[in-house]
């Protein structure tokens, strides 16, 4: 996987579609996931001016007449590429968007959740529609548009074809990720050395654009310890221990992870089942492969006996969820599940009518109805509500585990369609 072509992103409808009928489109992701292309293709298609606030002029012009630089369009759309550079715009572009309300007058992107930073202390609600955009998914590397959430609803996961993948396979395709310019590098090492620059360059650019901490340098550090705990309900105060952070300070460091789309966090998941849910979040940092790079994983040391084949093999799932909601048709909210007493399932999807898909990812080649007693009990307690289990395993056939539950091949990730 290491050629990558251009490819054509599955969101790229979506902003179409929001542009026919929306003032200001935010396209917003990590930096070097392809926002700017995506951008490059759209302004292509609709005709357009085109500018970037990595470009110092324009970060001039932005910052000293925010008013003119969003005037600057006339009547085609304007791109403005990485806004997060000057967040004090987005109260120029609500003003303009207020005043001229044909839709499609702008299409911005960010390097960060703009919609959600404080410092803009503006609302751009009813005017903005927010398209995120992840790192490529295993379906955009495939050529597929469909969507493993729609299969998973439809109950046609099980049906998929193995085409004879291993764990070694699988581990190498979550350690080398899905950013393109890291798939560019043909080994491991030069992977890390695009991600140890890449990391840096987001906490000595965005992060100082966009926040005012005070201790910006530890951020990199941060993230390695969120990596190495990946699969597990976030202790805070174990990882303001471990990081040298006062614990009623380090919310605002995690917060910025997550803004910044180096990280993202997968919220606890009740609904009025029990009194005993664990109430606290899994973080994961964005992309598999950089959570390898930060934790020196390679496919090469993920041996049979090794403890972190199997969460580095669930962010890699947690990844593919969050990507794929983005141009699926079934619409569906991102959990997991764990109780006091020890049920866990690591991810749930809950759809807006109530239905519940439960997923288990482990890194064996076999499955016992061990591996899916979480599932097992989630579906009792949610009777008509559960449609359905599935463990992602990296066995190379279907199974039966037990009822309404399937354990399936992980490459069903990409390959599952309706």
């Amino acid at each position: 996987m290491s050629d990558t072509p251009l490819v054509r992103r599955n969101v790229h409808s979506r902003v179409i579609n929001a542009l026919a009928d929306t003032r200001i489109v935010v396209v917003q992701g990590a930096r070097q996931v392809g926002k700017s292309t995506l951008a490059a293709q759209i302004l292509e298609e609709r005709g357009g001016t085109a500018v970037t606030l990595d470009d110092p002029e324009s970060f001039a012009f932005a910052t000293a007449d925010p008013t003119g630089f969003v005037a600057q369009g006339g009547d085609r759309m304007l791109v403005i590429d990485e806004l997060q550079r000057a967040p004090e715009l987005i109260i120029a572009l609500k003003a303009a968007a207020d005043r001229d309300q044909r839709p499609g007058r702008f299409l911005v992107t960010g390097s960060a959740n703009l919609l959600d930073l404080a410092a803009t202390h503006e609302s751009l609600a009813g005017r903005a529609e927010r398209v995120e955009l992840y790192p490529l998914s295993q379906r955009e590397l495939a050529g597929r548009d469909d969507s493993l959430i729609d299969a998973l609803f439809a109950g046609t996961v099980s049906t998929v074809r193995p085409t004879g993948l291993h764990r070694s396979d699988y581990l190498e395709i979550a350690c080398s990720g899905g950013y393109p310019e890291a798939l560019r590098r043909r080994t491991a090492a030069r992977r890390d050395d695009w991600y140890t620059a890449y990391v840096s360059q987001i906490v000595r650019r965005d992060a100082v654009d966009i926040s005012g901490l005070q201790r910006l340098a530890d951020l990199p550090r941060l993230l390695r310890l969120i990596a190495a705990r990946m699969g597990t309900t976030m202790v805070w105060t174990s990882l303001a221990t471990d990081a040298g952070i006062p614990r009623r300070t380090l919310d605002p460091y995690a917060a910025l992870l997550d803004t910044l789309y180096l990280t993202h966090t997968i919220p606890a998941w009740a609904v009025n089942l029990t009194t005993r849910e664990v109430k606290q979040p899994k973080v994961f940092p964005v992309d598999s492969g950089l959570a390898a790079s930060l934790l020196g994983l390679t496919s090469a040391t993920l041996g049979p006996t090794s403890s972190m084949a199997g969460p580095l093999l669930e962010c890699f799932v947690a990844g593919e969820l969050r990507r794929q909601l983005g141009w699926a048709r079934q619409r569906a909210s991102l959990f997991h599940y764990r109780d006091s007493r020890g049920v866990e399932v690591d991810f749930v999807l809950e759809s807006p009518d109530g239905r519940v898909i439960a997923v288990e990812v482990k890194a064996a080649a076999t499955v016992t109805a061990k591996d899916a007693s979480g599932i097992g009990v989630l579906r009792d307690r949610l009777g008509d509500r559960f449609a359905g289990g599935y463990v992602f395993y990296t066995g190379d056939r279907s199974i039966h585990v037990a009822d309404r539950v399937t354990a399936v091949p992980l490459e069903a990730v990409w390959q599952a369609s309706v």
